[in-house]
């Protein structure tokens, strides 16, 4: 099974702590690298968890809070004294294009490479990147700013050689690729080899849901049916529900609410406020509705 990795740079929410950075993960998925969310900071993340620099094409911005993305202008600059030459691809809410393109008019000479921007309608669900092995899509939030979280989803994959069947009837490694696509083989006595019995079924195809700063959504989970992997914010506990209410955060609970009801594999726990020291209350209010829960933290690895 390919790669489908999520790194996690920082998971903490606006106020700096010793104990947390803020927002930004990368993952990994069929030898490509995204970024989501880029926060102050995340290019040492980055280096800390030896993911390559060179590998990261695409950067995903959900809203333009500074925890989310004051990290993105010192990445871009670090990238050009590298020497980067491939086009950096950002998606962001489309407010940031013309204040990126200043800043880096204004900070940054000859940086050696291209800057693509995409600006990304918050209000709709939309496919806002996609190639032959995956898509990207923007899943619309409801915070104080325009915001939207991401989807990233596999496209099948074919199935899987049996090298048993293979070696029993002589198949030459030349038509691998066509008994991948589906096509029988014919013996040179003229039996029909049905396909299905010289493939596996294929993994089916995995998915991630990044859903970051956002009020709870009570039908947010009808946009997240069968992920596999989710990660919903969780500022809060119960005990500050109110808070959570007035600056359009979620509590641990309500993430776990919206897991339960989507029917997702796991949950990830993060954008923890800074007033929990220990982050097991929100772990356990969680759990309490959707057990398959964890908490993030930074350097940690999670499969999609």
């Amino acid at each position: 099974m390919e790669p489908f990795k999520i790194h996690i740079l920082g998971c903490g929410s606006a106020l700096p702590t010793l104990r947390h950075y803020a927002s930004s993960q990368v993952v990994e998925i069929r030898e490509k690298v995204l970024m989501l969310d880029c926060a102050e900071g995340a290019q040492m993340q980055l280096r800390k968890c030896r993911v390559r620099f060179t590998k990261l094409s695409h950067v995903f911005i959900t809203h333009l809070h500074g925890d989310h993305c004051f990290g993105l202008l010192g990445m871009i600059s670090t990238f050009g004294l590298l020497g980067r030459t491939a086009p950096l691809h950002i998606h962001a809410p489309k407010a940031l294009g013309p204040e990126l393109d200043r800043q880096i008019k204004f900070f940054t000479h000859d940086l050696g490479y291209e800057i693509v921007f995409y600006p990304v309608d918050t209000t709709e669900r939309q496919v806002v990147y996609e190639d032959r092995s995956m898509m990207v899509e923007s899943i619309p939030l409801e915070h104080r700013v325009p915001c939207c979280g991401y989807l990233i989803t596999e496209k099948p994959s074919l199935p899987h050689i049996r090298r048993d069947m293979m070696d029993c009837y002589g198949i030459p490694m030349s038509q691998v690729g066509n008994i991948k696509n589906g096509a029988d083989w014919v013996t040179d006595d003229g039996e029909i080899i049905p396909n299905a019995r010289l493939v596996r079924p294929a993994d089916p195809p995995r998915s991630y849901a990044y859903m970051t700063d956002t009020r709870y959504m009570p039908n947010l989970h009808e946009q997240l049916k069968g992920v596999t992997t989710l990660y919903h914010e969780s500022t809060y506990g119960m005990d500050n529900l109110l808070q959570a209410e007035k600056y359009y955060h979620s509590t641990a609970r309500q993430a776990g609410t919206v897991a339960r009801d989507a029917g997702v594999g796991k949950l990830l726990l993060g954008h923890y406020s800074s007033r929990y020291e220990d982050e097991e209350v929100l772990l356990k209010e969680a759990k309490e509705v959707f057990d398959n829960t964890f908490l993030t933290s930074e350097m940690a690895v999670f499969d999609a």
